[in-house]
């Protein structure tokens, strides 16, 4: 009767981004960063304004990310960080407000204790009721795979926090492997060589900056990057500094990190049952998140499986699996009515 109360909204709470899907559409793209005053524990700016602050704040004001390594590390303020993000949705009621349903991505990995701190954040932060779904099954059913078919595949999705490896048949996850080696750890490898090689150094951000402008996999890149200029403080003057680094040097230093990476895809591989094997063979791999970005990263994870088809979804949001109508989502994991399964 009273179901034009109700709102669903979908959640991907990352380690380094969280993302927000209402009425099918991406409204609220953040970083899952909060700034707050340290003598009165008041939070002062959330999201983009906060990653503005990281960094460069004085003695009264911290940053706080949240979440790390795909879980919750700080309660209170991922709370008020997801309540300060859903405000950001735009939800209006004229008369009575509204009751939220959400649906929010977790690794595959997490533990029990984990799980329950996601969900009572989300209960603080507003939310009546509230389904959880891996990372992996999210980032299968946004690419379009029938997730409920007798068929292997294969998806890697490579975040901020976590790197998940799980196969897909028959609803479920029947493997899966999930380790905290990802894009923060891509940055600390940065943040380590500038140090180490050029004596300079830089913050999270830069590293971040390095990452995407010129960060690669492999070392002969059909279309190279241009050299970076990066700046930073001078390890031995303390006085500003500028250096120009090319794809290749953040190529040798991410070789350890994407190697874990690496090792983990191939012991999914051996622990996955014959016959999906066989459907792997046919269909290849899926690679999703923002960590699969990195040039150069699905040619690599091709010489190391020697499987012909790794596809990169090149996604447009840093997000697994929501580039699908919502719908779709919502009907896998029980919150749309029978009526809504078959308009899909």
């Amino acid at each position: 009767m009273f179901s034009f109360l109700t709102k669903e909204i979908a959640i991907d709470l990352g380690t380094a981004n969280t993302i927000i899907i209402y009425n099918d559409k991406v409204v609220v793209d953040e970083p899952s960063i909060v700034a707050l005053e340290r003598n009165t524990g008041k939070i002062i700016a959330v999201g983009k304004k906060a990653m503005m602050m990281h960094g460069k704040t004085h003695e009264n004001i911290k940053t706080i990310r949240p979440l790390r390594d795909g879980v919750i590390a700080d309660f209170q303020s991922a709370e008020f960080m997801i309540r300060e993000l859903i405000k950001m949705v735009g939800i209006k009621n004229s008369l009575f407000p509204p009751t939220l349903r959400m649906v929010v991505c977790i690794p595959s990995g997490i533990t029990g204790v984990e799980e329950r701190a996601v969900k009572d954040s989300a209960e603080q932060a507003g939310a009546k009721e509230i389904r959880l779904i891996h990372e992996p099954m999210a980032a299968a059913i946004g690419i379009g795979i029938d997730v409920l078919e007798p068929t292997g595949n294969m998806i890697i999705d490579i975040g901020g926090g976590t790197s998940e490896i799980a196969v897909i048949a028959l609803g479920g996850i029947v493997n899966n492997n999930s380790i905290r080696i990802a894009g923060d750890d891509f940055n600390s490898d940065i943040e380590e060589y500038m140090r180490k090689h050029h004596n300079i150094n830089i913050g999270e951000r830069t590293a971040e900056r390095i990452k995407i402008e010129v960060g690669a996999a492999i070392n002969d890149l059909e279309n190279p990057p241009d050299d970076y200029a990066v700046h930073g403080r001078d390890m031995l003057t303390g006085i500003p500094k500028e250096i120009t680094v090319n794809y290749q040097e953040i190529t040798s230093c991410l070789d350890k990190s994407i190697s874990k990476i690496e090792a983990a895809v191939l012991n999914a591989l051996e622990n996955t049952p014959p016959e999906l094997s066989a459907d792997i063979f046919r269909t290849g791999i899926y690679l999703a998140g923002g960590g699969s970005m990195l040039r150069g990263l699905d040619k690599r994870i091709h010489t190391k499986t020697k499987l012909s088809d790794i596809c990169n979804l090149k996604p447009k949001y840093a997000i697994p699996g929501f580039y699908t109508p919502l719908p779709y989502l919502l009907v896998y994991i029980g919150f749309a009515n029978a009526n809504s399964f078959y308009d899909i």
